[in-house]
């Protein structure tokens, strides 16, 4: 309990306290998101809106996590590292939103630039694992398991820079991806108390806690965004998780609708570039499903029973 409720219900209650307060300085500051032109037309009446309210729960959780880790005597160099993980993709996505609010445009940092910051947040990550000896193992299909150095490190960049994209990219709708998150998350928070491993699952409880209160103030409509500092976090945190639970292939499935949001994309591009056509009216795919004329309420609802589902299949299939 002292791993799972209390570092939830800390972070859950700062992050309620603190966000109308929040919410109601960047209003005073008309500090707004930046709705970008080639987006869906009906989202031009949320420019304004209050963004970057990935600060609050961000910093809650963290603030759960160490408290609890701390005062347990079990803030160890893996606590450490997911908390370097969560917190450094969340200031790479904070100067890309200061950038856009600065500016007052939908472009912050360059792709190059930001690309850069997250490889640095990876190898940093990597030198603090190593320099606790941590042996990681990874399962290959036709291979088996292989314990290799360079394998890990061209792993962990990939896995890291690639979830945190994959979870900003699912970031388009009110409320999609702090749910989605939640569920995420609170599969691992179950994977971490099965295997009796309270830093992970204090971490977890610490994260879903902030954004259960998060989404009291995102769900449509959205009296706030998260904004790049809240969804690379958690894509970084999410990445960093599964690699020290060892079970990284998990977040394929638990993170299906991330993995699906990242392929329409990427299928997008191939397909106009090389035959001019496009296979989705708009991408990220849940915009397509907007365009078919879904309502956002439905495309959240559905992408979380998808993303529900996946995480349950994972379980039946590993436990």
């Amino acid at each position: 309990m002292q791993y799972g409720l209390y570092p939830g219900v800390i972070s859950l209650v700062i992050t309620a306290l603190v966000l109308p307060f929040f919410i109601c300085f960047m209003k005073m500051k008309k500090e707004g998101q930046q709705i970008r032109e080639e987006g869906p037309k009906w989202h031009a009446k949320k420019a304004g809106t209050p963004t970057m309210g990935g600060i609050v729960f961000l910093l809650s959780s963290i603030i759960a996590t160490v408290a609890i880790l701390l005062s347990n005597g079990k803030l160890n160099k893996i606590a450490i590292i997911l908390i370097i993980a969560y917190l450094g993709y969340g200031l790479i996505g904070f100067l890309d939103d200061g950038l856009k609010l600065l500016f007052h445009r939908n472009l912050g940092l360059r792709a190059w630039q930001k690309l850069l910051g997250q490889i640095v947040i990876a190898l940093v990550i990597l030198l603090i694992a190593y320099s606790d000896n941590f042996t990681f193992k990874i399962y290959i299909p036709l291979f088996g398991i292989v314990n290799s150095y360079l394998l890990f490190v061209f792993f962990i960049i990939i896995w890291l820079v690639g979830y945190s994209n994959a979870v900003n990219l699912s970031d388009g709708l009110d409320g999609l991806a702090t749910g989605l998150s939640i569920i995420s998350y609170g599969t691992y928070a179950y994977l971490a108390y099965l295997a009796h491993n309270a830093t992970v699952l204090a971490f977890c409880c610490s994260v879903i806690g902030g954004l259960v209160a998060f989404l009291i103030f995102n769900h449509k409509p959205a009296k706030i965004f998260m904004g790049d500092v809240g969804s690379l976090a958690l894509g970084g945190g999410l990445a960093a998780v599964s690699i020290f639970l060892n079970r990284p292939w998990s977040l394929l499935i638990i993170g299906i609708v991330y993995v699906l949001e990242t392929l329409s994309v990427i299928l997008q591009v191939i397909s106009f570039q090389t035959t001019g056509k496009r296979i989705f009216k708009m991408t990220p795919i849940h915009h397509h499903f907007e365009m078919l004329g879904w309502s956002e309420w439905k495309v959240d609802i559905v992408f979380w029973l998808v993303g529900l589902l996946g995480s349950i299949i994972y379980l039946l299939l590993a436990l």
